[in-house]
């Protein structure tokens, strides 16, 4: 998750032109298009979808969390003041998980807006700034820390050179899982021993198995093409995002592109009342867009 300010699109149009088309038509409607929500912002990332369906999002240039609800389709602020927030999951109570890349910290935020401080670094050395994440069934959180500086960084000094994948276990130990050139989109599935990283300025995503708490099987390549943020359905399709909205099966073989009216696509997850609609962050705007599938539970 990056934004407008350190947008690289290096391999998007390559991976659009060599990945293999396959049919789509049991995913997607008919002349059905994205449909603008709201165009408020200044540059939405990391949504995510509690238990009732609804989506946070983040607008991190602006240091706001807001919230869309499915069932009246209108947004509303949820949190001002965020430790300007990127990528967003929420835990099984419900309480919203961010990567606050303010001071390199990783926040858990409940519905009633306590926060409470996960992380603050890395073997007492600052993170680099957390930028996705992903939670497995065992309390724990799956991580990139790329680095993207950003205007509002008071005094920061780089203390972790490398872009690292890493791991926090439920007890609150982190551990260094591998090291990329800047990793970005992250999204795992636990029905599926999976787990998906995009290396963004290398132009890959690479997928691995997962053997249990923090523990990776080698990362194979999944396809030749990053990704600022991702989701899977069902059928353990993965949705990339940058220009537009790309989908691949799980062989890494192109399915759909979904074009978006915007410079940059940022990120992407499923929501409504039967998680069936994609909610899009696109620089200023979010979008959401009807399927005939819905998130891999």
């Amino acid at each position: 998750m990056k934004n407008k300010w350190s947008l690289g699109i290096v391999g998007l149009v390559f991976a659009l032109q060599s990945c293999q088309s396959t049919n789509y038509t049991t995913m997607f409607y008919e002349n059905t298009e994205p449909k603008l929500v709201s165009d408020q912002f200044t540059f939405t990332e990391g949504p995510a979808t509690d238990k009732s369906g609804n989506v946070y999002f983040t607008d991190q240039p602006n240091d706001k969390i807001y919230v869309w609800d499915w069932k009246t389709d209108k947004i509303s602020l949820f949190l001002d003041k965020t430790g300007r927030a990127n990528g967003t999951y929420f835990d099984e109570n419900d309480n919203l998980i961010t990567c606050s890349d303010n001071q390199g910290e990783i926040w858990k935020i409940s519905k009633d807006k306590n926060i409470e401080v996960l992380s603050k670094g890395f073997e007492g050395k600052r993170l680099n700034g957390p930028n996705d994440l992903w939670l497995d069934n065992k309390g724990g959180i799956y991580f990139t820390d790329p680095l993207y500086k950003r205007d509002y960084w008071e005094n920061f000094k780089v203390e972790i050179p490398e872009k690292n994948l890493y791991y926090r276990n439920k007890n609150g130990k982190i551990s260094k899982l591998e090291t990329f050139v800047q990793p970005n989109g992250i999204i795992g599935a636990t029905k599926l021993n999976k787990l998906y990283v995009s290396d963004i300025d290398a132009g890959k995503t690479y997928v691995y198995d997962i053997l249990g708490e923090g523990k990776l099987s080698e990362k194979k390549l999944f396809c030749e093409m990053g990704s600022d943020g991702m989701t899977l359905d069902k059928d353990g399709n993965l949705y990339l995002t940058g220009d537009g909205v790309t989908v691949f099966n799980p062989k890494g073989e192109k399915i759909k592109h979904v074009k978006i009216p915007e410079d940059w696509t940022g990120n992407i997850t499923f929501g409504g009342q039967k998680n069936n609609i994609l909610f899009i962050t696109a620089s200023k705007s979010v979008y959401t867009l009807p399927t005939k599938t819905s998130a891999l539970k």
